[in-house]
């Protein structure tokens, strides 16, 4: 089996249930050897009208929140490290991640800590938006990370993250499911009208149409999951006709998934990554998701 590249983890804590959940999510799953992290604190912006002894007194909680996430990771990564930074969250976020080249960014949904804002679901969705790396988004960390559910339509971005979970250690007990929903084209209600004969074509055409659309769909998660299995991945197929996000959630919880894996919708210019309603939806819903540029 070749040998798999050390991935570069970024992981950002306000010490909050959200962050705790996403730190213990990402000391789950199965990196390959040598992998480094890395956690941030930001702290700027905050109370800016507050007295000095106020000021100083977040400020020194923030110090606490590094201190705490500094004991945590070292218990599973003793050379990892954790740096407070004055900047706003999202900008700290981004800045350290690229200045770590990180292949991923780690954080929590949703805080309800003293630093609330700092995870607040607009800040998790800002960074999955702008990252340049795929972003872990946790809101509740699963028991362990095994099970992993992957929308797979053969788009470059699906092909991307099935990339990231084969660049994942294998191990024993983990396995991937490749689901591809297929969105059915319907007869419309329009065709009523028209002579029986003729609507009895149109339903046929429509049925070897959604047949071929299946078969294709098929045929594209086979594919993928061969492709796992040749890194070491016990794979499996799900094809599901219907809408593309609840599908997929019903998928999760039918497979018992610890972690939704998606392709996030990509775009050229400024902004370097649109989030699409699947990825946004499964944000809202999901409790851990991983969007993959």
């Amino acid at each position: 089996m070749a040998v798999r590249k050390p991935h570069r983890i970024l992981i950002a804590s306000d010490g909050s249930r959200a962050a705790q959940a996403a730190l213990e999510t990402a000391v789950k799953l199965p990196w390959p050897a040598s992998s480094r992290l890395l956690g941030v604190v930001a702290r700027s912006g905050w109370m800016p009208f507050a007295s000095d002894d106020t000021r100083a007194a977040v400020e020194a909680s923030f110090e606490e929140v590094g201190a705490a996430a500094r004991s945590a990771l070292a218990r599973s990564w003793p050379q990892s490290s954790v740096v407070v930074v004055d900047a706003p969250p999202v900008e700290a976020i981004l800045a350290e991640a690229q200045r770590f080249d990180a292949s991923v960014i780690v954080l929590g949904w949703r805080g309800h800590g003293v630093f609330r804002r700092l995870l607040a679901g607009s800040v998790s969705r800002s960074v999955a938006t702008r990252a340049r790396c795929p972003v872990l988004v946790v809101r509740e960390a699963p028991r362990a990370v095994r099970r992993f559910v992957l929308g797979f339509d053969g788009c470059p971005n699906a092909e991307h993250a099935l990339d990231f979970l084969g660049s994942l250690e294998p191990g024993r007990g983990r396995r991937v499911v490749l689901v591809n929903v297929v969105e059915a084209v319907i007869v419309p209600a329009s065709v009523r009208q028209l002579p029986a004969s003729m609507r009895a074509q149109i339903r046929g055409e429509v049925a070897a149409q959604n047949q071929e659309r299946l078969r294709q769909a098929q045929a594209t998660v086979e594919a993928g999951a061969a492709r796992l299995e040749r890194c070491g991945w016990k794979a499996q197929c799900d094809v599901r006709v219907g809408a593309p996000l609840a599908s997929l959630l019903k998928a999760v919880a039918e497979h018992r998934g610890d972690l939704l894996v998606l392709g996030a919708r990509a775009t050229s210019g400024v902004e370097r990554a649109l989030l699409g309603s699947v990825a946004t939806g499964a944000l809202n819903s999901s409790r851990a998701v991983l969007l993959v540029p």
